[in-house]
């Protein structure tokens, strides 16, 4: 009986699958001469075509998404398994440098084999400029968008394969570096099953996703509408402040510890408009403590960094490739020119010899020394526990909002009485002293603005969530409206005033 297989689409499919109907146009012209009339590799290079239906291993031209202008660069397997000459990193490269200049978003569909062996060692070094093109290109703070088919491997996996801001696996496509083939040659045993599978890649944090080429286009068009949203807002309504009861610090702390406290994911749920999850750090690591997503409040896009206290409680804390999680958000806010929104709510960073090894300590100093000069506008929530370097470490930003009952300190309060006392007993003592909670830090000038909560946010998730999402907009508006050298002075004022 056949192995029953999905049927991978070619393509033209492809493009009649995501692009709008009836928009598609060609940018592409007669490929780079690179074989002799007559030679063997001219007669490969003419069956190939005629085999393909298309003059290279590349596709390349515009159309819209959900009508959104958008460049696109489509491999094509048939021809010659989708592998990259000198012809075709041409194309690859011409269509991200007309992108640029014509600023539109780019979308990539690769399936290849990688490298043309026919063309050797000067096919293999195109992977240098198509790389400096992508470069260019996000430096142009345009959004870039892959789509990794079956297969795409070699130096098309190792270029622009893997640069893209979203990410997305097609359905049990081998993808990786090294061809399996190839390393059983090399080393005569088989290359270990499951190993090159999108499944698996995403396992390991370097998909966004894996979804089948018929829900693409519907992620497409939302990453697109989110990221391309107007930077001009109209005003939103302003966040009353409020007169809070003089609360201990220690009643602060107990309920921020509330297992039904609403998290990050309910304040995204009940207050924002649009939410695109994202996964790992695109190096092999994730951490689901540290929530990664695009999203948008009252229509402000922004990039999204969340501690998940349901996911810290029920795995582990967050750990140093949490905040490689972290920093690769602070990239995308950076690559895309949107602000970036950080939710504090830990009750700590990892303490074990992993967490030691991994780098910790560094991890922590590197995401307070980007985010404190990110040049995007930024904002900060202080939406439940605030302990030690896994709270700071996401805290620099031009504005700090804080839930009442939401607390900022270097150690749990009993970890402190602790050390000062040898015990864990005067721990209410500690935080009072220490001077933790919403309102000390609005007194101290470390916070701008307290939520309330009614009395507890545990009481009434939706409501708390919508006001909080209600601050979040409304502080994102102020900020996006603010000339950049005034909002960056303002905030190197803000902490050199610390």
């Amino acid at each position: 009986m056949a192995e029953n297989r999905p049927r991978r689409p070619n393509s033209a499919e492809l493009i009649a699958a995501v692009l709008d109907e009836g928009t598609w146009l060609s940018w592409d012209e007669a490929p780079l001469r690179v074989a002799e009339d007559g030679s063997e590799y001219a007669a490969t290079l003419a069956s190939a075509a005629e085999r393909a239906g298309t003059d290279e291993s590349i596709v390349t031209g515009e159309g819209r998404i959900g009508g959104h202008r958008v460049a696109a660069i489509v491999g094509e397997f048939h021809f010659l398994a989708g592998s990259i000459g000198r012809a075709a990193a041409e194309r690859i490269v011409r269509a991200f440098e007309r992108a640029t200049e014509e600023r539109i978003p780019l979308f990539a569909a690769p399936t290849s084999g990688g490298t043309r062996m026919q063309e050797g060692t000067p096919a293999f070094v195109t992977m240098v400029k198509i790389t400096a093109a992508v470069g260019a290109f996000k430096a142009a703070r345009l959004p870039y968008i892959t789509y990794l088919r079956h297969p795409t491997t070699g130096g098309v996996f190792a270029s622009w394969g893997s640069l893209g801001h979203v990410t997305v696996g097609e359905p049990g496509a081998t993808i990786g570096f090294l061809g399996a083939r190839v390393y059983e040659s090399l080393y005569g045993k088989p290359f270990p099953d499951g190993v090159q599978t999108a499944e698996n890649l995403w396992d390991h944090g370097l998909l966004d996703a894996v979804l089948p080429v018929e829900d693409l286009r519907e992620i497409a068009i939302r990453f697109l509408s989110l990221v391309l949203a107007p930077r001009e807002q109209p005003p939103v309504e302003d966040v009353p402040l409020e007169r809070l009861p003089d609360v201990p610090a220690w009643e602060s702390i107990t309920r921020s510890r509330h297992p039904d406290r609403p998290g990050v994911r309910a304040v995204l749920r009940y207050g924002a408009d649009d939410v695109i999850p994202l996964f790992g750090t695109g190096a092999g690591e994730w951490d689901r403590s540290l929530f990664l997503a695009l999203a948008r409040f009252e229509g402000v896009p922004c990039v999204v960094l969340g501690q998940d206290r349901q996911a810290e409680a029920a795995e582990k804390p967050l750990s140093p490739s949490g905040l490689r999680v972290a920093r690769r958000g602070m990239r995308l806010s950076h690559e895309l020119g949107i602000p970036l929104v950080s939710l504090i709510d830990t009750s700590g960073a990892a303490l074990s010899k992993q967490a030691e090894e991994g780098g910790m300590a560094g991890e922590i100093a590197r995401s307070l020394a980007e985010l404190v000069a990110l040049p995007e506008p930024t904002v900060c929530v202080l939406l439940g526990q605030g302990t030690g370097g896994g709270a700071i470490a996401l805290m620099p930003a031009d504005r700090v909002i804080c839930a009442q009952h939401s607390w900022l300190s270097p150690l749990p309060p009993e970890g402190a009485s602790a050390i000062l006392y040898r015990t864990p007993d005067r721990a209410p003592e500690i935080a009072d002293r220490q001077r933790v909670r919403s309102l000390d830090l609005l007194a101290a000038g470390i916070v701008d603005r307290i939520v309330a909560e009614r009395p507890d946010a545990a009481e009434e998730p939706v409501e708390f969530s919508r006001r909080m999402a209600q601050a979040i907009a409304h502080e994102l508006t102020r900020l996006t409206r603010m000339e950049p050298e005034v909002r960056m002075a303002a905030r190197h004022d803000r902490y050199r005033r610390l």
